[in-house]
């Protein structure tokens, strides 16, 4: 029942996190629609929940898209959403771990990799099985975040959130986790070219509507109980606090910083 209550929870985050953040989506898609071939044929690495699958099918109206995730519980929610939003036939899952040798997902004109890179156990053997899957003049979107959404600056409880911020990030590292690479430089060693950078400095200021608080109540829940062990008690008990009250707050901003590459094969 645990590991279905978190993966509830993940799921609403990655939907809120699309929500919240539209602007960003929108401008980031709208860039690679730009870019890419007409008609694209888009393949989403880690598709989670689907908010980039269904973004990217409703704002490319051309585009086809597969997405691939190693969660069938992740994948059934995302062809239920396709289907429910009238795109289930411009969307298709595929099932499938990327630490693996990949399948077979057909002539593909983008590789779209949100946030799913540093995930990854080998990530030069991943970009060289993107290399290999696109078709010439192809186009690989690597999107990742140089901070986790921060609720509370400015507040008296700043420093409690920052704190849990950086314990998380020491769990991260112990993981393995590929944060704060230059994927720029890695995408040209795995042979592609034409790397375009872009950062984004994302600042929602108050006041937030619903959903950003909603955003904050789970993304600082999240935090609360995954730290269990990491956080002090009294920093554990201020967190429990925060999320109690956050529906009557309204002094919550939003600030995170995501970078996005663009390269070709």
């Amino acid at each position: 029942m645990a590991h279905d209550h978190d993966h509830n929870h993940m799921i609403e985050l990655l939907d809120l996190d699309a929500e919240v953040l539209n602007d960003y989506f929108r401008d980031l898609i709208g860039w690679v629609g730009r870019e890419a071939a007409d008609g694209p044929r888009i393949v989403d690495l880690g598709a989670g929940s689907g908010t980039a699958s269904l973004a990217l099918a409703r704002q490319l109206p051309d585009a086809t898209v597969t997405a691939v995730d190693m969660s069938p519980e992740m994948l059934a929610h995302l062809r239920s959403r396709a289907d429910a939003a009238g795109l289930g036939d411009r969307i298709r899952t595929v099932e499938a771990d990327l630490d693996q040798p990949w399948p077979d997902l057909g002539p593909t004109d983008v590789i779209w990799a949100a946030a799913s890179m540093h995930h990854l156990a080998d990530p030069a053997k991943a970009l060289n099985s993107a290399y290999d899957t696109l078709l010439p003049g192809g186009l690989l979107v690597i999107a990742e975040l140089e901070s986790f959404p921060r609720f509370l600056t400015g507040t008296a409880d700043e420093d409690v959130e920052l704190r849990g911020h950086a314990e998380a990030a020491k769990r991260r590292h112990e993981a393995g986790m590929h944060m704060h690479e230059n994927w720029g430089d890695r995408a040209n060693q795995a042979g592609f070219t034409a790397v375009a950078e872009r950062h984004f400095d994302i600042d929602l200021r108050p006041p937030l509507p619903a959903a950003a608080t909603r955003y904050a109540q789970v993304s600082l829940a999240r935090m609360r109980h995954g730290l269990e062990e990491q956080l002090s008690a009294a920093d554990r008990a201020a967190l429990e606090t925060i999320v109690e009250g956050l529906v009557d707050r309204d002094d919550l901003s939003v600030r995170t910083e995501r970078t996005v590459w663009l390269a070709r094969r």
